[in-house]
């Protein structure tokens, strides 16, 4: 197994389906896109299916699309002519020139001007570039990643994404589950980076206490991997033994969630205005509580939640909820 893809952590079956797929996909040239909330690993992910390719001796180049400010990017990615702007002073190779024979990773795709959008597509069909201010073509090598926390779909009907350009890119889909909905990795992710800030700052921490951890399954997560990758070293530094305890967890999870109610509560205590998210914990509690009710029959359930059974039974299998235990 590549490093990369050991850095995928989680023994939950999401994560398991997620490497098998990445093993699968990573010799093929094919374009990829990876999507997924903010925090998820999606760079991560990108660099495993590029270190499991054929490519891997080859540049991995990551470009931030969202990062860069618009009248930039193009020259960035596409590289300029001395002399064809001001500050222009000699020729520049750009990104996509830079990861030819490898691969190059579009983070936040969704942000591309639409004139961007256009470019980005005569890459995609015909393997080329034009630097700015260049009459010349360049044919390039290279494989696409993008990733996006926007719903491209929604931006395409509403005129802010090229339809063209997106089924190009989405000819091979990667979704990353959010944390909250792969709580039976947290144990590994808090081992994994224990041993992983331990090493980075001398510190000696074993592992979390009993208590801290159950905070730690619990919680709802809204900034994901990323989020809780934080709470544990800021955790590891204020403890006093060697071990996490609750006392050096952030307020919000020092008390316990007893159900979806609080879990909603906190994520809006720490800030989450997003109506999908919030959405998700409230559907996902209302289906909790019509199995309980009608003791998992699943038809009597659906027509308590007033929805399809077809509907009940994608939501039960998006959230989790296939193991009777878990109502």
């Amino acid at each position: 197994m590549s490093s990369e893809l050991a850095q995928l952590i989680g023994r939950g079956s999401r994560m398991e389906e997620l490497r098998r797929t990445i093993r699968k996909i990573a010799e093929y040239k094919t374009t990829v896109l990876v999507i997924g909330e903010s925090g998820t690993g999606k760079e991560l992910v990108a660099r495993a299916v590029h270190t499991a390719s054929p490519r891997a001796q080859k540049p991995f180049v990551a470009v931030n699309c969202g990062a860069i400010p618009e009248m930039l990017l193009e020259s960035e990615l596409f590289g300029h002519k001395k002399g064809a702007f001001t500050d222009a002073s000699r020729d520049r190779r750009g990104l996509l020139e830079e990861a030819t024979g490898g691969t190059i990773f579009l983070d936040e795709i969704g942000e591309l001007s639409l004139p961007l959008q256009v470019k980005l597509l005569r890459v995609l069909q015909e393997q080329e570039i034009r630097p700015v201010g260049s009459s010349v073509s360049i044919p390039i090598d290279v494989r696409v990643i993008a990733a996006t926390v926007r719903d491209l779909p929604r931006e395409v009907k509403e005129g802010r994404f090229r339809e063209d350009l997106f089924y190009r890119l989405n000819v091979l889909l990667l979704h990353l589950a959010p944390l909250r909905e792969r709580s039976e990795d947290i144990p590994t992710l808090v081992e994994h980076f224990i041993a992983k800030i331990n090493q980075r700052l001398g510190t000696r921490i074993e592992g979390a206490a009993p208590e801290a951890m159950q905070r730690l399954i619990d919680f709802p997560w809204p900034g994901n991997v990323r989020e809780l990758e934080n709470t544990i070293e800021r955790a590891m530094v204020l403890a006093e033994g060697l071990r996490i305890e609750i006392g050096g967890l952030p307020e919000q999870l020092r008390e316990p969630v007893e159900d979806q109610s609080d879990r909603l509560r906190l994520m809006l205590h720490s800030g989450e205005l997003s109506i999908k998210k919030t959405t998700r914990v409230i559907e996902e509690e209302l289906i909790r509580k019509a199995l309980r009710e009608t003791r998992g029959n699943r038809t009597s359930a659906a027509k308590l939640l007033e929805i399809s059974h077809r509907t009940l039974l994608y939501k039960i299998k998006a959230f989790g909820l296939d193991d009777p235990a878990k109502h």
